[in-house]
């Protein structure tokens, strides 16, 4: 049965754990989903049994630069997170709140 993050987290030793959150603060600036796999101290085969798919699966996933947004939301929410997408001009940020319920209506 897969497992998410939280689960895997809580297995972590309280050692490895604080390692992963500071390398997760440190690195949370724009980069490939790769290296933010890579800063959650997980491996492709460990993220594809949590979304139950191939090792390939995920690599193919992590090479792509076009791809559905509830795939994107998937492997965010696999390692961990949650993806929000923004709008950002001069002026500030807005949330793009359009695809919040996309999981909810794929699950249901």
């Amino acid at each position: 049965m897969a497992r998410n993050f939280k689960e895997l987290r809580e297995k972590m030793e309280p050692a490895r754990r604080a390692r992963v959150e500071k390398r997760v603060q440190q690195a949370l600036r724009a980069m490939p989903l790769d290296e933010l796999r890579e800063a959650r101290e997980l491996t492709q085969t460990q993220l594809a049994e949590v979304l139950q798919v191939s090792q390939g699966a995920v690599s193919k996933v992590e090479r792509r630069a076009d791809m559905y947004i509830s795939t994107l939301r998937s492997y965010v929410r696999a390692i961990g997170g949650d993806l929000q997408i923004r709008a950002v001009f001069p002026e500030g940020e807005v949330l793009i709140d359009q695809f919040e319920d996309l999981g909810s209506r794929q699950r249901g």
